[in-house]
């Protein structure tokens, strides 16, 4: 990718986001945070979350 296609792309991204109304903009945002998987298994995968709930029913069943 040449650099007068990346500007070229970035101006379109800069373009699009300014077109779209600030509330479609805050929607979004919301709605992504509403999606996005838990930090933990984002970054350590599913063993820690395995872990995790081990530890708490464990902890439930004393």
């Amino acid at each position: 990718m040449s650099s007068n296609d990346y500007v070229k792309y970035v101006t379109q991204q800069v373009v699009k986001y300014m077109d779209t109304p600030k509330e479609q903009r805050q929607q979004q945002k919301e709605f992504k945070k509403e999606t996005r998987t838990p930090f933990w298994s984002r970054w350590f995968g599913v063993l820690p979350i395995s872990v995790m709930l081990w530890v708490k029913n464990r902890r439930a069943r004393r």
